[in-house]
Formats: structure tokens, C-alpha cells, sequence
């Protein structure tokens, strides 16, 4: 069997040359902002962007005060009419401050902002009906101004070639007044689950009863599908039957011209009717079970389908398998090409005793409470109800057969 460091190595590998520079696509700030073609996930700029305009792109005032003359500092001017923002300021003449609100434009004549603090009344509105004031000494060129092109100067880049399309980037864009950018198109992939026992997810009978019968419903298709779009990925999703004969028209179909990457859950185990394996094998799948529980058996390759050669992972079909084959192997791999963070990682010692198989690396599911490490349900890959429960993966290396109270485990943080 292939350790997990191993295998990860060869979902990396195979998948280097989807992760590279895709085709760009324009996106406006708005769709960005809604997560527009990759859920909830991350985009990345395919173009440098530049600045438009400096930022700011006037003087203005970052406090709520008076803009005053910093050469009159001592002095005692007369109080003329308030700048709210928004306005267009008419010069400040020699001898007066102007009542300036925060963000509002910096009249010609002024360098600096007296807080209205500073003020007899302390605060507006009632510092409106003040008719002189006292500009404080000490008084310099700039207090409380933020100058022209402070933050980013005309011209500036605004964010290189590549950069993490983030909220505060967002911002900026938007405050330099670009309105579209070009971006990374996301990763597309086709999650496949198989199994003639499978019906959607939350379907019932026509007398609205669950669903009756040898029939599961697919978890492992919206679990997957949420789990790729939270590292940026686009997901489309179709169950298919055991049936060998229709299982690979099924899937051309469904990849067509669309996919970068196909991930199947099922049907490559020892089992009479394991269709993923009978079909793909030919065709370019490897099929490489991995020292792991739950998740051992795993197979990828470069596969023949719709005319092209088409990276596929696949992974068990029981639905705990599936999602730690997914954190194990997929979800780093994905992290990394988009910028999304690593699974925080601690070591911790054991709350309790647990046995594991020595001749594979176990991945149960836990809880940390009071710095130590509790075991939630059994290593079962059915126990997906263990699982949401649970706040962390356990990792029970290669060659441990048990672990006692307060041997140290590594843990990650899945919330």
C-alpha cells in the first residue's frame, strides 16, 4: 500500500497542469462580491490591476473639526460656514476655520484639521454655533489631513498578477472606481456518484414519506460539492448507475468539454459491481489503495473520456471515506493553488485510550476541550453523524496499535 504523503504526491502531480494559469474572465466588483461562478470560494487576478486615480483622490479631512490655516496656530479666527462631505469647498480665507466633517474635501487654503474635541462645546452640532476659535498651538501642515495619493498614488499597482481577489481589494477597486477585473477562471469539477442504490439527497416518496426501499440517499455528492466550492472551485454533480453500460456514456456526457477534473466516490473497491474500476481501469485509472482508515482504497489517472485525456480522483463511496479522502489528499492540493488556508494543525495529548490498526495511518474525529483530545463515535466510515459532531481530524500515525491518555496526537481544525 502507498503511504498518504505518497499518494498526495500523485493527486498534486496529476493535477499541476489543471492548477496552472487558466483562461481569464471578467468579472464585474458586484459578482466578486456574491461569489459569481465559484460559490463561496476564492478567485485570483489574471491581470495586474493599476490605479485609475490616486487614493484618496483629494484632500480630506479625517476627523470631525475645523480646517484652519497651520501658520495661525495661536491665533483666534472667525468660525465661517460648515463642509459637509460631499460638498465642494470654497477657499478658506485668511482668519477662519470652517466647520469640516470626516471625509469631506480639505478647502484650498487649509493644511490641517483642528478636532472638534478641542473645541469649548467638545462636540457637533453644538460647535456649529461657535463664531471664533482658538487654533491650538502646535498646530502643523497635515494634522488630521489624509493627502492626495497617501494610500495609493496614481498609477500605483493596485494588486500584481495573481493576488487573492480579497474583501479588502474589493474595497480598494472599488474606491479607485474600477468596476471590472479580469480573474482566474475557476477550477471546474465534476463530482460522480455511483451506486444503482443512490437517489438525491432529501427525496421522498410522492406521498411525501422518506423514501422506502434498498435505496441511500447520495450525501457524498452535496458534501463534495460543498467542500470544493470552499477552496474556489465551480461543481457540477451527477449520480450514476452500476451498469457498465450505462455508466460511461453517462459520464462522457457529463464532462463534455466542461470538466477539468472529475472526482467519483464509489465503485473501486474488491466488489462484484464495482463500476468505477471495471470501466476507467482500462482506459488510464490506476487504482492505489493507500495505508489509511477509513479511505484505503483510492485510485487516479489521466482517463480517455469525451475525446480528451481528463484528470480523475477517485474515492470510496462511504461517506466519512469520502470526506477524509478529501481533506486527506484533495482539499491541499486546491488550498494551495488559490491561496486559502492550511487546516490549523496542533499537537495535543489523548483525553482517552483508543485502539488503531498498526499497518495504517487512522483518521478518526474529534473534539478538544480543556487543551485535550476526545474521540468522537468510532473509526466506522459510516458514522457520518460522528463526524458533523466533531471539530477536528485525529491522526493515529502509521504503527501505533494503541493510544493511551495523554499520548500526543496530531489534530485539524475543521471549523
Amino acid at each position: 500500500m502507498r503511504t498518504i504523503g505518497q499518494h498526495r504526491d500523485e493527486v498534486a502531480a496529476l493535477l499541476a497542469p489543471v492548477l496552472a494559469p487558466r483562461a481569464p474572465e471578467v468579472l464585474t466588483l458586484d459578482d466578486l462580491a456574491d461569489g459569481a461562478g465559484a460559490g463561496r470560494g476564492y478567485r485570483m487576478l489574471a491581470r495586474a490591476v493599476t490605479a485609475p486615480v490616486p487614493l484618496p483622490v483629494f484632500d480630506n479631512s479625517q476627523m470631525d473639526g475645523f480646517a484652519v490655516r497651520s501658520t495661525e496656530a495661536g491665533q483666534v479666527v472667525r468660525v465661517v460656514d460648515p463642509i459637509p462631505a460631499g460638498a465642494v469647498p470654497v477657499p478658506l480665507a485668511p482668519g477662519t476655520a470652517a466647520p469640516i466633517m470626516t471625509g469631506a474635501r480639505i478647502p484650498d487654503g487649509a493644511d490641517a484639521v483642528v478636532p472638534v474635541e478641542a473645541s469649548p462645546p467638545g462636540a457637533f452640532p453644538a460647535a456649529l454655533g461657535l463664531d471664533v476659535l482658538t487654533v491650538p498651538d502646535g498646530t502643523t501642515a497635515g494634522t488630521f489631513v489624509r493627502r492626495v495619493g497617501s494610500d495609493v498614488a496614481l498609477g500605483a499597482e493596485l494588486a500584481p498578477v495573481g493576488a487573492p481577489v480579497t474583501p479588502a481589494l474589493l474595497g480598494a477597486l472599488a474606491s479607485a472606481g474600477v468596476g471590472a477585473v479580469s480573474v482566474l477562471r475557476p477550477v471546474r469539477v465534476l463530482v460522480v456518484s455511483t451506486g444503482s442504490e443512490l437517489i438525491d439527497g432529501g427525496q421522498q416518496d410522492d406521498d411525501g414519506s422518506d423514501a422506502a426501499g434498498a435505496v441511500i440517499r447520495d450525501a457524498n455528492g452535496v458534501a463534495l460539492r460543498a467542500a470544493l466550492a470552499e477552496v474556489g472551485a465551480v461543481v457540477r454533480r451527477v449520480q450514476l448507475s452500476d451498469a457498465a453500460e450505462a455508466f460511461l456514456p453517462g459520464l462522457v456526457s457529463a464532462v463534455g468539454d466542461w470538466a477539468d477534473l472529475v472526482l467519483t466516490t464509489g465503485g473501486i473497491s474488491a466488489g462484484a459491481y464495482e463500476v468505477v474500476r471495471q470501466v476507467l481501469e482500462p482506459r488510464g485509472l490506476a487504482v492505489t489503495p493507500v495505508a489509511m482508515q477509513p479511505g484505503g482504497p483510492q485510485a487516479l489517472g489521466l482517463v480517455e473520456l469525451a475525446g480528451r485525456r481528463v484528470p480523475v480522483v477517485a474515492f470510496p463511496g462511504n461517506p466519512v471515506s469520502a470526506l477524509v479522502s478529501f481533506e486527506v489528499f484533495l482539499r491541499p492540493v486546491l488550498a494551495a493553488a488559490v491561496g486559502a488556508p492550511d487546516r490549523p494543525t496542533a499537537e495535543l495529548p489523548a483525553a482517552e485510550s483508543a485502539s488503531s490498526p498498526v499497518g495504517k495511518h487512522q483518521v478518526r474525529r474529534g473534539r478538544v476541550a480543556d487543551g485535550r483530545v476526545h474521540f468522537v463515535g468510532g473509526p466506522s466510515s459510516h458514522l457520518l453523524g460522528h463526524l458533523a459532531a466533531a471539530t477536528h481530524l485525529v491522526h493515529v500515525p502509521l504503527g501505533t496499535d494503541s493510544v493511551e491518555p495523554g499520548n500526543p496526537l496530531t489534530v485539524w481544525s475543521l471549523r
